[in-house]
């Protein structure tokens, strides 16, 4: 027996009609393609943003910090140290087409726990995701060396190249927690790889840590967040100074 969809769901069909068609781009009206008058065609604004939101989804931002922009960061006991690292956050999206991917400069947060530094970071790696279109990645160090140890073992099917390429080629990386995991020469060595790469290349790193540069003077750290750009580091301190 045949089957009249329209007789038993009368209308269905047109509003069907009605959801896909008001899905449909008002500006390039599906295609793809946006006109700019004097300018000819170009990739439209629709898919940017679906291009943006998967390097987003691309980027391992844990789900933690998923939430964190500049605009949500707070800044609750009003700690001086944090409004300027907040500032200089801001300013680095804003001027990243000079400072961060022509320069390749470079990002230390440092602060004890809780003050902000992977708020600040992910903020950050998320605003120029979503401005620039750019390809951001994060990995928590730990994380990253032990994803380098694990492609040693040939049962893991991975190699230490197919581990390294993103970080290397990655536009902009956060390695957070630096300093974590013990400084063997190999964590040292491996670290060092990972900077001199990406610095070599003009490549904008963000770090984060909770160990202070003590040779600010700086006694009392327990609600401070210090910020350095264009470093040169220390692993064997893991200790960073600005230029």
């Amino acid at each position: 027996m045949d089957i009249n969809r329209e007789e038993l769901f009368p209308g269905e069909d047109r509003h069907t009609k009605e959801v896909e068609e008001s899905q449909v781009c008002p500006v390039c009206f599906g295609t793809g393609m946006e006109v700019v008058p004097g300018k000819g065609a170009r990739p439209c604004r629709c898919r940017r943003n679906d291009r943006r939101g998967a390097l987003l989804q691309a980027s391992r931002i844990p789900r933690r910090y998923e939430h964190c922009t500049i605009h949500s960061f707070e800044n609750v006991d009003h700690e001086p140290s944090k409004y300027f690292a907040l500032g200089e956050a801001d300013r680095l999206i804003k001027e990243y087409p000079i400072e961060g991917n022509i320069e390749g400069r470079g990002l230390l947060f440092m602060g004890t726990v809780g003050v902000g530094k992977t708020h600040l970071a992910v903020a950050i790696l998320r605003g120029l995701i979503e401005t620039y279109g750019i390809n951001g990645l994060f990995y928590q160090s730990g994380a990253l060396l032990k994803k380098i140890q694990d492609s040693y073992n040939p049962i893991s099917q991975t190699s230490e190249l197919k581990v390294l390429a993103p970080v290397f080629e990655a536009d902009v990386l956060v390695l957070d927690e630096l300093g974590a995991s013990k400084p063997t020469d190999w964590v040292r060595d491996t670290l060092m790889q990972i900077i001199n790469t990406r610095y070599n290349d003009r490549k904008l790193t963000i770090f984060t840590t909770n160990y202070m540069d003590d040779r600010s003077g700086d006694t009392d750290t327990r609600e401070t967040l210090k910020i350095v750009s264009r470093w040169p580091c220390d692993l064997d301190s893991m200790k960073c100074v600005g230029q």
